[in-house]
Parts: structure tokens; C-alpha cells; sequence
């Protein structure tokens, strides 16, 4: 009976059963926390249309575009745009917030922009 006894004993004290529920504790934690950033409204993965802009004004700036399914990067070449046109008129900013356009003379009328 002696050695029966000594069997049973042996596996209420094995410390490998309490290191596998702790693993299992963790991996439960990590599981909700990736479910939580997958399901955050800041994941910018998440929306439809996101617009990135990696290393702003700087010359090896790019923007990412994602428009549903569809990705588009733009590269800076590090050279300064330029191109043709004409000014077309003034934009002033009112004490309210909003916009006023002016266009330069020959145009149509005044226009509110908010």
C-alpha cells in the first residue's frame, strides 16, 4: 500500500502543472489585449481611406495613401516643386473662423468658404 500512497502524492506537487496555467493565464492576457488594438478606433488599419505621412518635410518624406483596398505611396524626390499658373485671387480668414475668397478682378463674385 506504501507504494500506492507515494503515486498518488507525486502529482499535487509538481510545479510544472502550476507554470503551464500561468502560461495559459498569459496567453489568455495577450489574446484580449491584440483583440483590443485590432478593434481600437485609433488602428489607422482599420478605416476605409487613411492618408500616412512618414518623416514630414524632410527629403526622404513619402505619403501613404490607402483607399479601401487600394495603396499608394508618393516618394519626395528632395527637390523644390514647381509649376505654372496664375494667382487666381486672396483668401482672408474672418474673426468667425470662416473663409473669404476674392478673386482677382475679371473673375465672378465674392464666395464664403467654411
Amino acid at each position: 500500500m506504501k507504494h500506492l500512497r507515494l503515486m498518488d502524492e507525486g502529482d499535487g506537487d509538481d510545479p510544472i502543472l502550476s507554470v503551464v496555467n500561468l502560461i495559459d493565464v498569459f496567453l489568455v492576457i495577450i489574446a484580449a489585449l491584440l483583440l483590443a488594438v485590432a478593434q481600437s478606433p485609433v488602428n489607422p488599419f482599420s478605416a476605409e481611406q487613411v492618408t500616412v505621412i512618414r518623416n514630414p518635410g524632410k527629403d526622404n518624406m513619402e505619403i501613404i495613401v490607402k483607399d479601401g483596398q487600394k495603396l499608394d505611396h508618393y516618394r519626395a524626390s528632395g527637390e523644390i516643386g514647381e509649376g505654372q499658373g496664375a494667382k487666381a485671387g486672396v483668401a482672408y480668414r474672418l474673426k468667425d473662423g470662416s473663409m473669404v475668397y476674392v478673386p482677382e478682378s475679371g473673375a465672378a463674385g465674392t464666395q464664403a468658404v467654411q
